[in-house]
């Protein structure tokens, strides 16, 4: 006959066998975004909204937006923004980085602590101030690499267009900065993606024509309303699910490909 001892004992052993046999519940990632004000918090003031804001409605799972405007790549790398991020991240957590419109600019007219070396591989050069400068393409390299060795996935998104219309007539060519990021994420391996945000809001600003896509810029050609916000931050869902499943947003996105705006490119 079992005491009541041996009982409490055979009933904790059941107990502890079926917890450790229980399977462990599964880690939902969470996606960092890294950039400059047309995704960040407020966008560039005065009632304008970066896209950031609006991306977390298309997912199920939780959005970090560290994007910071006046931001380039540089500036993201020397301010250890990236280094802040990669300290957070967990396995298998998503970083977006999207950069291109602080980039530009000449260093031989002095030094604003954005501006990147010129060129498309390891150049560097020197500020006044001793410091080597890298270019755009090894500055995402390098942050790529920080995350990708935590075991994050990085997606590198081509900036978003100034106002394409704004001649009255819509175009866009894309930058240098669409091609540097395509070359980050061909030599840094599997766990890098690209997505050509750029092209796809143009594509969207044409189809709506220059009468509208003029009411999305309220201040300058940069800077869009809530509203364009809204739109450019669905036009990067559609980006993601028209690249199926090879993203690793794919999997997280709520809507389907038919219910949100735009053609796959």
């Amino acid at each position: 006959m079992q005491t009541r001892s041996g009982l409490l004992v055979a009933t904790l052993a059941t107990l502890a066998a079926s917890v450790s046999a229980a399977p462990a519940a599964s880690y939902s990632p969470t996606v960092y975004l890294c950039g400059d004000s047309t995704m960040a918090l407020g966008g560039g003031g005065t009632g304008t909204q970066g896209w950031g804001v609006y991306l977390p409605y298309s997912l199920n799972i939780q959005v970090v937006n560290d994007a910071k405007a006046g931001s380039s790549a540089r500036s993201f790398t020397v301010q250890k923004r990236f280094a802040a991020v990669a300290d957070v991240i967990k396995k298998d957590d998503i970083v977006i980085m999207e950069f291109g419109h602080n980039d530009g600019g000449s260093l031989s007219k002095g030094d604003n602590q954005r501006t990147p070396c010129a060129g498309a591989g390891n150049e560097t050069c020197t500020s006044p101030t001793g410091e080597i400068i890298l270019t755009y393409p090894a500055y995402l390299a390098n942050a790529a690499k920080l995350m990708i060795d935590k075991g994050a996935y990085v997606i590198i998104s081509s900036p978003t267009p100034d106002n394409t219309c704004e001649s009255g007539t819509c175009n866009y060519t894309s930058p240098r900065f669409t091609a540097y990021g395509k070359s980050v994420v061909d030599k840094a391996g599997s766990m890098a993606s690209f997505i050509d945000h750029g092209s796809y809001v143009a594509q969207e600003y044409a189809r709506r024509g220059a009468a509208t896509v003029k009411t999305y810029y309220p201040h300058d050609h940069t800077h869009t309303s809530p509203e364009a916000a809204d739109l450019v931050a669905g036009v990067f869902v559609k980006a993601v699910l028209c690249a199926g499943s090879s993203n690793p947003l794919y999997s997280h996105i709520k809507n389907s490909t038919s219910t949100v705006v735009g053609e796959c490119i």
